[in-house]
């Protein structure tokens, strides 16, 4: 998964040789190769194993006993398995370099024979909702193997008031190839295509060498870097606004048809967090804007000797701070030493990423944009991936996804359905690496200029996660709420994204013509609407984590661990009352956003 932004980077020719032997990824562990027989193989099975899946249980499901509903959920499991398998395989390949016409061929072509295949198991939700849930606690009652399902199950029934006919779902199944997915190709593959001409560069630059200079020391590269991701911006913008048009659009008629109440409830019921807890949640972070982001972006403002910061001034450097190249083997033994002084299980987990080929960490022409770690199944393991270039920040998204990947090998001890943790969950594990990675540094910090310059950088970091996904999870309800409307121009979407930057970066700030085109690269808007607000959950969460973690909680550790195995299998109050937690209480983001404005009072005091 991604992170809230697409971490910089520039051209890897730039500086690949000082950063070391970068490791790229193995795909062996899943197929090895495309042409392998192992995937024709594995392709036919599942053919043939959905055909055999809906033959035996297809009209049965209420005349089942539980052993045998127990064997119809682990044949579905095993399926699932195999689907995923394939999936990943294909997309990994695809996202190594999206702009290769064989592998984005590859990935299309694996996606519609495994849609065509999985049709067939379309019947088993839908024909499962159905069931008496007294029929169902009877079962559950009498097979406890059948009763550890029970929270899938629960999140499968979550979706009865919406679900439509039979017929209905598989259409829309079916139809799923040519509607948000080619949607979600075609901007990926538009977005790896973007080529800038950015003043004072001798060649173009791909879109993550261009959000890099917005990082750079000096503020003539970062200007010339975001005039020239706006001029790109202005002449696409057409295209990303029929995108998000026709996306919103698609999503209101299927929200319609199942009777959801608002956009936001399809994102919420999947991640299995009340409506009331993102409210409030949403509420307490745009509350605090002025002590958090307006207070910072004074103070950065003064520290770099500006009445106003311009928009190429929010992610600068400080003056102070000395450049750094980190090179690979400086940030594996970063990270790792920080996750073995928490836990030597934890760098125990974390090393055969890096000795494997579980990482892909260079930059490469094609390569998809940003971080993410893929959980691949429950029976092979994860991959993550990096674009990473050296800068301290590139050190933050290896803890951060690392953690990802830590998580997900502990969670599948729960097997392939219950393996999958929640959004609202998901991030806990790749923040709190963070947090250990950014508490070593800090206590090995031996100036106080760069002291400040850490703190600095993770007060920005939080913001980005906290303040400016909620702006985005604002924009998007905004955005979804206008396109019910009739369409949007451009200018139209244009305004609502302005409309959440003022206010959440506060007065400091002015902004340049065609920063209101920003939004056009932003992912998520894209790939999984309203998933913003779930970095902003992982960080409140994990900043209350670690102050229970810092005042001595006992067993933190082992009940850490604990909550990471669970992957899916308990609801977050569930999850959260060992530790004394619950994010149902309004109160309990006061105290993640405590933590935030406690560094920059931190900051305030060091002038």
């Amino acid at each position: 998964m991604t992170l809230p932004l697409p971490r910089p980077v520039f051209d890897a020719n730039a500086s690949g040789k000082a950063l070391g032997d970068l490791p790229e990824w193995d795909l062996r562990d899943l197929y090895p190769a495309p042409d392998a027989p192992e995937f024709s193989r594995d392709m036919d099975w599942l053919t043939s194993a959905c055909t055999d899946f809906a033959a035996r249980y297809e009209g049965r499901l209420a005349t089942l006993s539980a052993d045998e509903l127990l064997a119809c959920v682990q044949d579905y499991e095993r399926i699932d398995i195999t689907a995923g398998r394939l999936m990943s395989y294909a997309g990994l390949r695809y996202y190594q370099n999206t702009m290769d016409s064989e592998r984005a061929k590859f990935m299309s072509d694996a996606e519609g024979a495994v849609t065509d295949a999985t049709t067939a198991l379309v019947f088993f939700s839908l024909e499962f909702n159905r069931l008496e849930d007294a029929h169902l606690d009877a079962l559950l009652a009498a097979n406890a193997d059948l009763a550890r399902y029970r929270p899938v199950f629960d999140r499968m029934r979550a979706m009865r008031p919406h679900q439509l006919s039979d017929e209905m779902e598989k259409f829309l199944h079916d139809q799923s190839v040519v509607g948000a997915s080619a949607w979600n190709k075609l901007f990926d593959e538009t977005m790896a295509g973007l080529m800038f001409k950015v003043e004072g560069e001798e060649e173009e630059l791909n879109l993550e060498a261009t959000l890099n200079l917005l990082t750079d020391p000096v503020r003539a590269k970062r200007e010339a870097g975001a005039r020239a991701l706006a001029e790109v911006f202005r002449q696409n913008v057409k295209l990303f606004a029929r995108v998000h048009n026709t996306l919103a659009k698609e999503k209101e008629i299927e929200d319609r048809w199942r009777k959801m109440p608002t956009p936001q409830t399809g994102r919420h019921l999947s991640n299995h967090v009340e409506p009331e807890v993102v409210e409030a949640l949403r509420n307490a972070v745009v509350a605090a804007y002025p002590r958090l982001s307006h207070r910072y972006y004074r103070l950065k403002a003064k520290w770099m000797g500006l009445e106003r910061l311009q928009i190429w001034d929010r992610n600068a450097p400080l003056p102070i701070e000395q450049p750094k190249l980190v090179d690979w083997a400086e940030a594996e033994r970063t990270v790792t030493e920080a996750y073995a002084a928490f836990s030597p299980e934890m760098a125990a987990l974390a090393k055969p990423f890096f000795e494997s080929g579980w990482i892909d960490a260079g930059v490469k022409p094609g390569k998809a944009p940003g971080a993410f770690a893929h959980p691949t199944v429950t029976t092979v393991h994860p991959y993550v991936m990096l674009n990473y270039l050296g800068k301290p920040r590139d050190v933050m998204t290896l803890a951060h996804e690392l953690g990802h990947g830590v998580h997900q090998v502990l969670a599948a001890g729960q097997g392939e359905l219950l393996s999958s943790t929640p959004l609202t969950l998901a991030e806990t594990a790749s923040v709190f690496g963070e947090m250990l990675t950014f508490r070593k540094l800090l206590n090995e910090a031996k100036t106080p200029a760069e002291k400040k310059t850490l703190l600095a950088g993770k007060v920005e970091d939080m913001i980005n996660t906290v303040v400016r996904q909620i702006a985005f999870y604002d924009f998007e309800c905004k955005l979804h709420a206008a396109r019910a409307e009739g369409e949007m121009t451009p200018d139209d979407i244009n305004a609502l994204w302005m409309s959440v930057q003022a206010q959440s970066l506060g007065d400091a700030f002015d902004f340049m013509d065609g920063y209101e085109t920003f939004w056009a690269y932003i992912p998520h808007f894209v790939h999984s609407p309203f998933y913003v607000y779930a970095y902003a959950f992982g960080d409140g969460l994990v900043n209350a984590l670690y102050a229970a973690y810092e005042g001595g909680l006992p067993d933190f550790q082992a009940k850490y661990f604990d909550m990471l195995k669970a992957g899916g299998s308990r609801h977050h109050k569930e999850l959260l009352a060992p530790f004394g937690l619950d994010a149902s209480d309004p109160k309990f983001w006061d105290k993640g956003l405590s933590m935030i404005a406690g560094f920059i009072d931190e900051l305030e005091a060091m002038e």
